[in-house]
């Protein structure tokens, strides 16, 4: 599979926010209850690009497979060289490359931004993202017991750090 990892653009969003939209009502890998519009993800796409970076993952014939985007850690002053990440990729092409290429080129961009430590808040369980991180170097930090209720049960969150 030929791939491209490039700056996402206002043009992304509606591949972004269908891409994303089931994370958000069929499962709780995302704690939002419901899915944003292309014209949020728009919004989300210039905010975080601008800051932090938003990525896209494109294969040959053009299509969105995947996406991920750096943002605020914290709010504090302390925290301005920390930075949270996400990624979601299309499950039809998981385990297929595409997370780890969105990191590859993902990373060094906060790198070059000026972050120095990066986290990734993994709702559990979740094997395949939890496989992606700790590939990337990630390394588990902690959990937040019973921190979010979805889909009828309370979820725990994990985290992993990795310094960049």
């Amino acid at each position: 599979m030929t791939l491209a990892v490039r700056q996402a653009e206002a043009a992304d969003a509606a591949a972004c926010a269908a891409l994303y939209a089931p994370f958000v009502t069929d499962s709780w890998v995302s704690f939002e209850t419901d899915p944003p519009d292309p014209a949020e993800m728009a919004r989300r796409i210039a905010d975080y690009g601008t800051s932090h970076g938003w990525l896209v993952a494109q294969t040959a014939d053009g299509q969105i497979v995947g996406y991920a985007y750096g943002s605020p850690h914290r709010t504090r002053a302390a925290y301005a060289t920390s930075a949270d990440v996400a990624i979601y990729v299309d499950p039809a092409f998981a385990r297929r490359g595409v997370g780890r290429a969105l990191y590859v080129a993902l990373l060094p961009l906060l790198k070059d931004r000026g972050y120095h430590a990066v986290f990734a808040g993994i709702a559990l369980p979740n094997a395949a993202s939890i496989a992606l991180h700790e590939a990337m170097g990630f390394t588990p930090v902690g959990i937040y017991r019973e921190v979010g209720w979805k889909l009828g049960g309370w979820r725990d969150v994990g985290w992993w750090q990795r310094l960049v």
